[in-house]
């Protein structure tokens, strides 16, 4: 190959500034760079429409806004769905297809574009593994780009720190030590003694974990108990240990670990015992101590020791995020703690109220939290739903728990969960109902479809159960579930009132902003959460968390895996954003807040966080055409 001209080098260097080319092998830049031919379109004039026919070019932006329109999104605003500017390229989906573009890409100010004939497209993605990468996993990889440099950004670790990303076969260091069900608990001890191990698992003759034992139990199980010593070692153990495979990732373990208070976690594969992982193991090279603090809030015996747990919560999330655990992880952990210390606040109110005590109820989290999807910045959103004893009205009912209620949410803005300025709470007689009546609240949301009805619909559909009996939030969901699916009129209504709310996309500018401002929550999270609740209620899909939402009703709606990945992968970028925002606001002191300046965005974030948009945009696309709006 000939010497490149200072021309082509000049456009090598161009391309380096933005993804996937600084990523690129420089010899497959040039080998490109020597193909690319340019090409200019003046405002409004179309470069590629579904008339052109099977796409035969590969377009990379040089100078200039390519917008692209869809019938639909044309007929609604008269807005592009997609704007691209400097560095992106398009069209990648018709290319790698082999098909016509489903958009017409226009324009939008005077353009000049590289141009790459297809066939050099193709030889490119086989010769170059990071084009390859970035064509077919195109969100993906930028948000793998954008990871990297969070990480930076958060954490002066070595580079040997392991992940809370880790598979479990990565942590492990050591195989297991175990025994015989019918081995004395002398011969036991000696051997955690000699060995210097923490704990004992027993297994059968096949190698499967039948139960384990930990110096945590010896004080309780052996000396207080004055046991015998020659007692079997499977009347001590506790039995049925929870495993886990050893392609889990740590972060799993860690929730595991949070939520039943465990100290050890068994690895398994094919049922048989192949490692042990102690708290230790997977927390003392990153410092965090998630079972300690899930741990502390178990046992915490008042509310100050709780309010000093939700700040170690919010500790917890920035060593996370310098450890590149991802948003959907870190979202669920938040949530999950919460949840923990929730469940404590209410257990200690029912150790000193003896008559609420005595009535059958479910605590349900609502909105974000019934979601397991909340950050640092959430106020409350709760409700309560109770049996009716026979013989009984659900109005006494309501009597004992208001005042029962009233205090756990007290509490909980103590540990710095606001009360809700709408008052979605417990505490509120409308919001702590029996089971008659929450059904028959619905009911009248659902054929009613009033502007309120439709704004509470989007909090209260998104109910779990997070204390108590979980059977009455159960009969709730599947009631919910088979009632708002036979009414399409109030699912149609849910869309044209999602649909108010468009991702903040501009035409002259890169974003819509309101005093410079942008909402990610409002603008960025909600248009997701909106149509993942709908497509839900509309396919009979039991799950509150939007992500899982998109995925099982993915199927149903005959949504690509693809696109889901990349509704998903959209989702999750604001949600990781939104942490990052909340946690510089926590470090300066600020007030928290989900609005951010796209202008303090680096490029690569921009870049992103457009490209996520769209993605919401071509979600509410979807959900225009299915309900005709």
């Amino acid at each position: 190959m000939s010497a490149p001209t200072s021309l082509i080098l000049a456009i090598v260097d161009h391309l380096r500034r933005f993804a996937p080319f600084g990523n690129m092998e420089r010899e497959h830049l040039i080998w490109m760079a020597e193909r690319l031919k340019l090409g200019y379109y003046a405002k409004g004039e179309t470069v590629l429409s579904p008339e052109t026919g099977e796409v035969g070019t590969f377009f990379i932006i040089k100078q200039g806004e390519i917008h692209g329109e869809q019938d639909v999104v044309r007929a609604q605003d008269d807005s592009a769905w997609l704007e691209l500017h400097e560095g992106e390229c398009f069209p990648l989906g018709a290319l790698l297809s082999k098909r016509p573009v489903n958009s017409t890409y226009k324009a939008g100010i005077d353009t000049f574009c590289y141009e790459l004939a297809v066939d050099d497209f193709q030889m490119l993605l086989r010769q170059s593994p990071a084009f390859h990468d970035f064509c077919t996993r195109r969100l993906a990889n930028l948000l793998e780009q954008s990871k990297q440099v969070i990480q930076a950004q958060y954490t002066k670790s070595s580079s040997e720190q392991q992940s809370m990303t880790s598979p479990l076969s990565a942590i492990v260091r050591r195989d297991p030590v175990s025994c015989a069900p019918d081995t004395p608990m002398r011969q036991v001890l000696e051997t955690m003694n000699s060995l210097g191990i923490g704990s004992m698992v027993a297994v059968d003759a096949q190698q499967r974990p039948l139960g384990i034992f930990t110096l945590h139990d010896v004080l309780s199980r052996v000396t207080l108990a004055n046991l015998d010593l020659d007692t079997p070692f499977a009347a001590v153990m506790s039995p049925d240990p929870v495993t886990l495979p050893p392609q889990a990732l740590a972060y799993e373990a860690a929730l595991v670990m949070a939520r039943h208070g465990f100290r050890h976690i068994l690895v398994a594969e094919n049922g048989k015992l192949i490692g042990l992982l102690s708290e230790k193991d997977l927390f003392t090279l990153q410092r965090v101590g998630l079972r300690q603090l899930s741990s502390l809030i178990r046992k915490a015996a008042d509310l100050d020791t709780l309010k000093q747990a939700a700040e170690d919560i919010r500790q917890l999330a920035h060593n996370m995020l310098a450890q590149g655990i991802t948003a959907e992880q870190l979202t669920q952990i938040i949530s999950t703690l919460n949840d923990l210390l929730t469940t404590r606040i209410i257990e200690l109110e029912l150790a000193a109220d003896p008559a609420a005590a005595a009535i059958e109820f479910c605590w349900l989290a609502l909105g974000s939290e019934g979601r397991l999807e909340q950050t640092l910045n959430t106020d409350q959103d709760n409700g309560i739903l109770f049996s009716v004893p026979e013989g009984q009205a659900a109005e006494g009912v309501r009597g004992v728990m208001l005042p029962f209620a009233k205090r756990i949410n007290l509490a909980l803005a103590e540990c710095g969960f606001p009360l809700c300025n709408g008052e979605v709470m417990a505490s509120n007689p409308k919001w702590c109902q029996s089971l008659a009546e929450w059904k028959d609240t619905f009911d009248k949301w659902i054929y009613h479809g009033a502007p309120m009805d439709l704004l509470h619909s989007t909090i209260f559909f998104d109910f779990r159960s997070l204390f108590g009996a979980a059977h009455l939030a159960d009969d709730l969901r599947q009631w919910l579930g088979e009632t708002a699916a036979r009414n399409t009129r109030f699912l149609h209504q849910l869309a044209v009132n999602a649909l108010r709310n468009k991702p903040p996309l501009g035409i002259v500018r890169d974003f819509v902003t309101s005093d410079g401002m942008i909402d990610l929550k409002m603008n960025g999270i909600t248009p997701f959460v909106d149509a993942a609740r709908i497509f839900s209620l509309a396919h009979g899909v039991g799950a509150t968390n939007t992500l899982q939402r998109l995925r099982d009703a993915g199927e149903k709606l005959r949504i690509s895996a693809s696109d889901i990945d990349a509704y998903c992968d959209a989702f999750l970028y604001i949600q990781l954003l939104r942490l990052r925002l909340h946690h510089e606001q926590c470090q300066g002191g600020e007030k928290l807040t989900n609005k951010v300046d796209p202008n303090t965005l680096n490029a690569l974030d921009s870049r992103i966080l457009r490209e996520a948009f769209r993605q919401a945009r071509k979600l509410q696309t979807k959900l225009a055409l299915d309900y005709q709006v």
